[in-house]
């Protein structure tokens, strides 16, 4: 077996590399290609997971090799947006692309990525994984990229805070259960129940708008801040804060370590918050649980997703036919996909969901099947239209966020976010 070829460099070398990411290839004795070269941009956790997957491919392809680069975000992004400007020079053969970026990359250069369908990935593999992820990566009727991990949302909790405060999490249906819920902690423990940051996270907000079928533009891309479903979900944030139920924590750290020493109850997120809280607070094992987000009526959606990635193949690497392999292999192997999730990544490929990670129970979570229940919610995630415009949504959406938290009223502040939206985006 050939090595697996892993470069971690400074910011510097990188960028000094990015001048010839192209796949790399040798001549042989009959000038032909030789190598089974391809390079790759990821980051962090995402990295391991590559590496076994090149392990394994390279037995059954003798040669090949995978030379990865470690990227950070948000550098990457500005490098891939530079090299798509420049028609795909100086990108690797794939990318690493999280969820709300890929909408705005293929609207912009959808030329850029090679076609999935065309090699038959569309038709053989789509099954296998959540409606809301396919139709992410299609446009106009093409695919362009392979679902990676995803982040199915639950509400993490405190499990003996909630028990010493008298409250039942699985009473907990609705938003107004919750904010009910949020008052008996507060006036039992002096507890907040959530840690929102306010003027920079929309998080909680947007898998809001995600469970009842919505987001910040509707289907049809028009501007959808002040429908009655954003509505609804800022209210639910405006009466968090209003009503002392929300500790506003300013900053990814901040937030942690409310949730670590108990300032803070309970996080609405993305299934990813699992390796976070068992790294940054081993002692608590046993001392959370989750349940799902809830519902806006008793019997209404509670599946949504916030995070996840996938990868995409540059339409201009050398090597489109081994790309594309070597993808199918890491999107659709079991082995591989299991690797991701011990790694604290959660799988969107659906022909895992019953193997013994999944369906085990787990410590740290007081012996809850989580993982169980996470995959439970996959089918049932509706999809997200970020647009191109993701990024300047969010942020008018955050300003909103702001001055409903304020006191300002819901529906004014969302009129003028969508005002403030529709200017940037037609100026």
């Amino acid at each position: 077996m050939k090595k697996l070829i892993l470069v971690l460099s400074t910011l510097a070398v990188v960028l000094a590399a990015c001048s010839g990411g192209e796949s790399s290839s040798s001549e042989g004795d009959d000038g032909g290609d030789s190598t089974k070269t391809l390079t790759a941009w990821a980051w962090n956790i995402n990295i391991p997971v590559m590496e076994e997957a090149a392990d394994r491919f390279a037995e059954e392809n003798p040669g090949f090799e995978l030379d990865i680069r470690e990227q950070g975000t948000p550098d990457v992004y500005e490098q891939i947006t530079t090299g798509l400007q420049a028609q795909g020079k100086g990108l690797p053969d794939i990318m690493l692309i999280e969820d709300d970026r890929v909408q705005g990359y293929l609207n912009a250069f959808s030329d850029a990525f090679l076609k999935l369908d065309e090699y038959g990935f569309q038709e053989e593999h789509s099954d296998k994984f959540p409606e809301f992820k396919n139709e992410l990566l299609t446009l106009d009727g093409s695919t362009y990229g392979m679902p990676f991990d995803a982040g199915p949302g639950g509400v993490f909790y405190r499990t003996d805070l909630f028990e010493e405060a008298g409250i039942n999490a699985d009473e907990i249906e609705t938003w107004d259960d919750f904010i009910e819920a949020g008052h008996v902690l507060r006036d039992e423990l002096d507890v907040a129940m959530t840690g929102i940051d306010i003027n920079n996270d929309d998080g909680v907000y947007r898998m809001m708008l995600n469970q009842q079928g919505t987001f910040y533009f509707d289907d049809e891309d028009n501007i959808n801040l002040t429908s009655d479903e954003s509505t609804r979900a800022m209210e639910v944030v405006q009466t968090l804060d209003e009503e002392g139920l929300n500790e506003n924590l300013v900053g990814w750290d901040a937030w942690l370590a409310g949730l670590a020493d108990g300032e803070v109850a309970t996080a609405p997120s993305g299934a990813w918050l699992t390796g976070s809280l068992t790294e940054q607070a081993p002692d608590l094992e046993g001392k959370w649980g989750v349940f799902p987000l809830p519902a806006f009526e008793e019997g209404g959606n509670r599946a949504a997703n916030l995070g996840g990635s996938n990868f995409m193949i540059n339409a201009d690497t050398e090597n489109p036919d081994l790309a594309y392999e070597f993808m199918e292999f890491f999107s659709t192997s079991e082995d591989v996909q299991l690797t991701a999730m011990e790694g604290g990544l959660f799988p969107s490929l659906n022909t895992i969901y019953d193997e013994e990670a999944f369906t085990e129970s787990v410590a740290y979570f007081g012996d809850q099947q989580i993982w169980d229940m996470f995959a439970g919610m996959m089918d049932e995630i509706p999809p997200a239209n970020y647009t191109g415009d993701y990024s300047i949504a969010r942020d008018e959406a955050e300003t909103a966020q702001s001055e409903v938290a304020e006191g300002n009223d819901v529906q004014e502040a969302l009129e003028n976010a969508e005002d403030r939206l529709s200017n940037r985006i037609n100026n």
